[in-house]
């Protein structure tokens, strides 16, 4: 492979040391990605100070994540069309707004409106500092390198911004994250008018023919379903009114966005990109992924406060093993998959067998008198083999023709790997956790008559406890153990399958080329559209 550019941030200015500029850059995304609009990690702080519903906090967070998503369709446009100073500026005031209002804010349609916004503007800003240090990590642009770093820079700031939050909740209170989220954007933006020029790096590039009605449309489908996930359990489903008009809403908007995709000239997300094998293979493996990893946000959190009797503290400080964990899988996945072209197959087997080995060590070591340290293993078999597997996902989209269908690609598995695939597990694995639990519990309690001689020395209260508490146990032990043989079950399909495919054609083209690659399509759009008339 031979190098297709020569790295250089023109965009800073010239007493900026070369060597320090790139980790300026990384500061910068270190900061976008630590700032949101709620901060999940204290929901149980802000349920009680907003009066709000942890679900309606859930949403907002999902909301973020839906307008993060619908970034990578626009990110090469956005990226020919803007200068980096104006893009970092603008971002940096966003976020800052979006900070303000969701502080303040009883309202969640605000809320959950203002994290979608504040989604799209923080994944922007993030791009714009990628793509000038993309050289500077992989100098032929190798997009499996790149990935690497991409992966372990936002899964650890992500672990990251849960600590920062419950350490700032505990010495003071939720609101100040905020605080400091928008003090260090605000030193991002004193540094950006010190350090940073404005510097085209490419012709500009207008921002016609986006369709700006599909992505809103895309974007309601998507939220639409996270509601339906989220709330579902809180409204008894279908039930209700509120999940059947939200049902409604979502195969609405869907429809007329498949509809208004086989006329516009230049769709959001074109038809013919979800016809590639990889991109709906890949959406379709994110959701089994999530359901198998759906215990980290549901059982785990029962399990440590309830019956473990961590405090918020001790509950976060496994962070730090889920983030070494993560390193650990980045630069696994560097070493052997982006260096050594590992096959894909190679890599998924060894990711699904980490996520079967952590939920196995959770079946057979749950237990009511668990020491901490037992948690370390396979919390750090979990971030590995999520890590892993989600960074073969990305790479392997980069066999969709770049332009346009590789950034609709990128927004497809986007909804799902951050979105809405999360919401899916866990809807999921909450229904299966009530209906398990109320079974065991009948199961249980069925033999505890005036007959019995623990329910003659025990006060009802105290009976009903242990008996809810150990239905809740072997709930959680059955719901570990089928989602183990529902891995095992996956992992056999990848086995039977032979595949050689490697990484070997992953390089990302130069923007120079990217943007003659938009104005061909659009000529080509125009001349057809041309020739139609005729």
């Amino acid at each position: 492979m031979t190098k297709t550019g020569t790295f250089s941030i023109p965009s800073f200015r010239g007493f900026v040391p070369k060597k320090l500029r790139p980790w300026i850059l990384i500061v910068f995304v270190i900061i976008f990605q630590l700032s949101g609009g709620v901060y999940l990690a204290a929901v149980s702080e802000m349920v009680g100070s907003l009066t709000l519903m942890q679900e309606d906090i859930m949403m907002a967070g999902y909301a973020s994540t839906t307008g993060l998503a619908l970034t990578f369709t626009l990110m090469f446009r956005l990226k020919l069309r803007f200068t980096s100073k104006w893009i970092l500026l603008a971002c940096c005031a966003a976020i800052i707004i979006g900070n303000l209002i969701c502080m303040h804010t009883h309202s969640v349609p605000v809320l959950v409106g203002t994290c979608f916004v504040l989604g799209f503007f923080r994944m922007w800003a993030t791009f714009a500092c990628n793509t000038q240090i993309q050289l500077w990590l992989t100098p032929v642009r190798d997009l499996s390198i790149f990935f690497c770093f991409v992966y372990v820079l936002v899964q650890g700031c992500l672990q990251i911004s849960g600590l920062m939050t419950v350490y700032t909740a505990f010495l003071s209170a939720w609101e100040y994250m905020h605080l400091v989220i928008i003090g260090l954007l605000g030193l991002v933006m004193l540094a950006i008018v010190v350090l940073l020029r404005t510097n085209r790096e490419a012709r500009k590039l207008p921002l016609y023919g986006i369709d700006w009605p599909g992505g809103l449309l895309w974007g309601l489908t998507v939220l639409s379903a996270v509601f339906i996930c989220v709330y579902g359990e809180h409204y008894d489903w279908w039930a209700s009114v509120q999940i059947r008009a939200a049902t409604v809403a979502c195969l609405l908007a869907l429809g007329l966005n498949l509809w208004r995709a086989s006329f516009v000239r230049h769709p959001y997300i074109a038809l013919n990109t979800w016809t590639f094998r990889v991109v709906y293979m890949t959406f379709a493996a994110y959701i089994a992924i999530d359901i198998l990893l759906a215990p980290a946000h549901v059982l785990e959190h029962i399990y440590m406060e309830s019956i473990l009797g961590y405090d918020p503290l001790n509950l976060i400080s496994l962070n730090w093993v889920m983030l070494a964990g993560i390193a650990a899988g980045c630069f696994f996945t560097w070493r052997t998959f982006a260096l050594r072209k590992w096959k894909y197959r190679t890599m998924l087997i060894i990711g699904l067998s980490c996520i079967i080995a952590y939920l196995l060590i959770f079946y057979f070591g749950i237990d009511y008198n668990l020491p901490k340290t037992a948690l370390i293993l396979p919390i750090l078999l979990r971030g590995f083999g999520y890590v892993v597997i989600a960074i073969c996902f990305l790479t392997i989209l980069t066999r969709v023709p770049f332009i346009p269908n590789f950034p609709q690609a990128l927004t497809v598995q986007a909804f799902v790997s951050a979105s809405l695939g999360g919401a899916i597990g866990d809807a999921v694995v909450s229904h299966v956790l009530n209906v398990a639990t109320k079974w065991n519990f009948l199961f249980f309690s069925a033999g505890l008559d005036n007959v019995n001689p623990l329910a003659r020395q025990s006060a009802p209260t105290e009976l009903y406890a242990l008996v809810r508490q150990q239905a809740l146990m072997v709930s959680m032990k059955e719901i570990y153990g089928w989602l183990a043989i529902l891995g095992i079950f996956f992992l056999l399909l990848i086995l039977l399958r032979e595949s050689d495919i490697r990484p070997k054609n992953t390089l990302e083209p130069a923007y120079k080329t990217i943007r003659k690659m938009i104005m061909s399509t659009y000529h080509r759009f125009n001349n057809e559209k041309r020739k139609t008339r005729e």
